[in-house]
């Protein structure tokens, strides 16, 4: 697992083989990243589920409770099948724009 911090959130980048792997070293780091803006880029070559990724579902309304915004980078997932309030996108310009769009809406108290 890769760690970036950028200007305004936290780039974790998955190197593992399995999503499993992922995971469980994102759940080791991620009290440290509480009070941060978190994207996570999982590999598209890691064989990942739908299921897989609503484990990710809880972090991110605990984000969204906090104040702070959570969003995934994976371009083979089918987001249809993910609840819309899970932030899944493509590419890192595009989770970059989410995070942005979070901010206006909470400095206008959405």
């Amino acid at each position: 697992m890769q760690i970036d911090k950028k200007e305004n959130y936290i780039l974790i980048s998955s190197d593992e083989n399995s999503f499993e792997e992922f995971y469980n070293a994102f759940l080791q780091k991620e009290n440290e990243f509480e009070k941060e803006h978190l994207v996570l880029h999982i590999s598209d070559d890691i064989n990942i589920s739908t299921a897989n990724f609503l484990l990710f579902l809880k972090i991110a309304e605990q984000k969204n409770n906090n104040g702070t915004s959570f969003v995934i980078i994976n371009s083979v997932v089918n987001v249809d099948e993910l609840p819309e309030h899970l932030n899944i996108v493509p590419t890192l310009i595009e989770a970059e724009d989410i995070l942005e769009m979070e901010n206006i809406e909470r400095e206008l108290g959405f």
